[in-house]
């Protein structure tokens, strides 16, 4: 276990890597207002998705961790039959949502794709490009949960077992 704690992961490289951009691009704003007295407009659309981006995948790490919000107290009364169907339940509802979401953010895609073709204030690009961050990176929201849920398992078959 200590040997997967020490391995490089691509989903923590990616919340670092869009946190670093995201403090880049806000230093650079404020000392561009210091300095000459002007504000890049675009900062404020790159970190406002940047950071929807960067809490797709923090929301995997912290399903994986076992953060997402939980009724502990109400789980650990329960007998020990029941504690694997909620581990299972819980992760089952858990990928749903994430499903209704990645069901609504394609939807959304292909309807900017389709009819709106619109494109954003600050920089003029297609706004498809921020929203389609949201169902590939959910990728490892699916990974978290599926890990989450292996691991209570694991850990309840091992109090089943000892």
């Amino acid at each position: 276990m200590d040997r997967d704690r020490d391995k490089l992961r691509l989903d923590h490289l990616i919340v670092a890597a869009l946190l670093f951009i995201m403090a880049a691009i806000a230093f650079i704003n404020v000392l561009s207002r210091y300095l000459f007295h002007f504000s890049f407009a675009a900062t404020e659309e790159l970190t406002i998705n940047l950071f929807v981006w960067m809490t797709v995948v923090g929301s995997g790490i912290a399903f994986e961790r076992g953060g997402q919000l939980g009724m502990v107290t109400l789980y650990n009364v329960m007998p020990q039959s029941f504690k694997k169907a909620v581990i299972l339940i819980s992760a089952l509802l858990g990928a749903l949502l994430f499903l209704l979401v990645n069901g609504y953010m394609i939807q959304a895609i292909y309807d900017e794709l389709t009819i709106f073709h619109a494109i954003s204030g600050a920089l003029g690009i297609p706004v498809w490009i921020y929203y389609i961050g949201v169902p590939v990176l959910s990728v490892f929201v699916f990974r978290g949960i599926y890990r989450d849920a292996a691991t209570r398992l694991s850990e309840l078959e091992k109090e089943a077992a000892g």
